[in-house]
């Protein structure tokens, strides 16, 4: 990772506040504002605004669209309340590039450009500072209370007023568990219930998206949410507990705004931007990866060793990395089933959970035990909580995961908000309402259509989500090949296929696909999408291309532009739903000025796979 901020020399006073927004009468306090923007040309036009009370707020541009009205801004601490009658003292703009690495996500390779200001106030003796980073993508902001002694925060003013025509993609808040599984409404501004709702959240407004969420959390606040307020139709942010408290300064994390056209918020990587660096100087032994996992097909298999060993052995015989063990594994067998693993170049991941590793003592104890087994991933549930507290249990037991070497899947649990830049060892996290809410079994209900599009323009934005993927055996509405689409759609650095070897077994073209697909990627494109409607995705992990496409809605052909291949010639599998039912792969050759027409069914979807054409293949494999 290189780094390099270039500081400019503090502006001049007369420059600060650049205008009058009033004329004030004598006695009163100045209001004033700022222009914020991106390096170059294109990026949002942000402005920030102090009013005679001493109030601030901010509102935001994107060419001739008003992507945000005027919106608070301000933090409450039980020494004072930052969001009324401060007064300016400074500005100081910084520009920021960096470049970094990431072994998952949308891409490995990311450069962020960026502006940074830091406006400063004061009310008595206490000091603010509110710090925005804007770039060609979006901007972030975040509250540094220069305060010595224990700092207090009691909420923030912090709200996003977008403008209530606007559509709106909204993930309702699960409350009552303190987490992320639940389905999205598609609505608007105007038309949308006031409750609370999870991140990321994502507005349509004109020409622009906008998804609206935090980055670099950590130990030192709580996660917050959002709270549509009833009478002005704000989103407010709203914090887990009823104080956030730390030693000051105090920093909290980035409320962060993405926005462009769908296809810039889609490829954005501005919450890693944002985050801080990684934590680990020598990530080698890290390594994502894809894995067979019983539990979804048969809940009771994890207690069988010689059930492991058969998805061990499915593992290996597609060519995967891991087999993950359910909760009901047993202490007495495992070190066998690593051992039998290890013949077979399988790495062995077990469940635990919050409640048995609530301290360091337990964590260090049971993190030594299962590492001498040879163990090399946990997948930790049961977290189901976002307050100050659980986000310092996260710190610690990402500390000592690092230190026992073993990688990471959070279940049960919060978002990413770029955590897998600082803790590269967190291959993916739950965060979502997944496959394990729509076994075939009485009483579920599967998923609408138009959940499997939203999720590639919300929750996976905020990193890699564990859905378990490609779960045939499912309650379910979409199509078998859009079912298959999700080992592409969905990222993850962890990518636990659900369904049983004997369902995986039952389908020769999608165990084909299954073969081939890596979870690891170095671009990712949007070619078109709606996050109602469709989504069609494409990413590189190489040479080689991988399309997926999940429809939502009425059978229809969906074209592909291939123009982002390279020159020459092309191969293009083509995986998609059959004219009488279930799966088709056909071949054919394609260049960069080809655009693919799949006709697909209802809630229907396809795959591709695109490689060089080398001479006398026929195939991509």
């Amino acid at each position: 990772m290189k780094a390099r901020v270039a500081a400019t020399a503090m502006a001049a006073a007369a420059a600060l506040g650049v205008a009058l927004l009033v004329a004030p009468h004598a006695g009163a306090a100045t209001a004033q504002q700022w222009q914020l923007s991106a390096p170059g040309a294109g990026g949002p036009a942000v402005t920030v605004a102090l009013d005679t009370a001493g109030r601030l707020s901010l509102s935001v541009r994107r060419g001739a669209t008003q992507v945000l009205l005027p919106s608070a801004l301000g933090i409450r601490t039980k020494a004072a309340d930052l969001s009324t009658g401060l007064a300016f003292t400074g500005r100081a703009d910084t520009h920021v590039t960096d470049t970094y690495t990431t072994l998952v996500g949308k891409r490995r390779q990311h450069s962020a450009n960026a502006n940074q200001t830091t406006l400063s106030f004061s009310k008595g003796a206490v000091k603010l500072d509110v710090v925005f980073r804007v770039s060609a993508d979006g901007l972030g902001y975040r509250y540094v209370i220069r305060q010595t002694g224990t700092v207090s925060v009691t909420g923030e003013a912090s709200e996003y007023a977008v403008p209530t025509s606007a559509g709106a993609t909204l993930l309702p808040y699960f409350t009552g568990r303190n987490d992320y599984e639940n389905v999205h409404v598609h609505t608007t501004v105007a038309a949308a219930t006031p409750t609370e709702y999870g991140y990321p959240s994502l507005f349509h407004v004109g020409d622009t998206y906008l998804l609206v969420t935090e980055a670099d959390l950590n130990g030192t606040y709580g996660g917050t949410r959002l709270t549509l307020d009833k009478t002005t139709r704000h989103f407010r942010v709203t914090l887990a507990d009823p104080a956030e408290v730390d030693a000051g300064p105090l920093t909290t994390p980035w409320r962060t705004l993405v926005l462009g056209s769908l296809a810039t918020v889609t490829e954005s990587d501005l919450q890693t931007d944002l985050a801080s660096p990684s934590k680990i100087a020598d990530p080698s032994w890290i390594k994502p990866g894809r894995a067979a996992w019983s539990w979804w097909s048969s809940g009771g298999s994890a207690g069988s060793l010689t059930a492991q060993e058969q998805y061990t052995d499915f593992a290996a015989k597609m060519g995967w990395e891991y087999v993950l063990v359910d909760a009901g594994w047993d202490p007495s067998w495992m070190p066998t089933l690593v051992k039998y693993a290890k013949t077979k170049h399988i790495g062995v991941w077990v469940w635990t959970n919050q409640p048995t590793n609530p301290t360091l003592t337990e964590m260090n104890a049971n993190f030594k035990l299962w590492r001498s087994w040879g163990v090399v991933g946990l997948k930790v549930d049961h977290i189901r909580s976002e307050q100050q507290v659980r986000m310092q249990w996260y710190d610690q037991i990402l500390a000592t995961s690092a230190k026992y070497q073993l990688m990471i899947d959070f279940h049960g649990s919060t978002i990413p908000r770029g955590l897998q830049r600082t803790w590269p060892q967190v291959l993916t996290m739950e965060g979502i309402s997944g496959a394990e809410h729509v076994h075939n079994k009485p009483g579920k209900k599967p998923y609408p259509a138009n959940y499997f599009t939203a999720l590639p323009f919300t929750r996976n934005l905020a990193g890699s989500m564990d859905y378990t993927p490609v779960t045939f055996d499912a309650v379910r509405v979409d199509s078998d090949a859009a079912e298959l689409a999700q080992a592409i759609v969905f990222e993850s650095g962890l990518q636990n296929y659900a369904d049983s070897i004997a369902a995986y077994n039952a389908r020769p073209v999608a165990e084909r696909l299954l073969k081939l697909v890596p979870n690891v990627w170095d671009d990712t494109r949007l070619l078109s999408g709606d996050p109602d409607t469709n989504v069609v995705l494409a990413r590189r992990n190489g040479a080689n291309w991988y399309i997926g496409a999940i429809t939502a809605g009425s059978g229809r052909t969906v074209n592909a532009s291939l123009s982002f291949l390279g020159s020459g010639s092309w191969l293009a599998d083509v995986y998609a739903d059959g004219a009488k039912g279930g799966l088709t792969v056909a071949t054919q050759k394609v260049t960069n000025a080809t655009t693919l027409s799949v006709k697909v069914p209802t809630n229907g979807g396809f795959s591709v796979v695109l490689c060089p054409a080398k001479a006398g293949a026929t195939s991509c494999g």
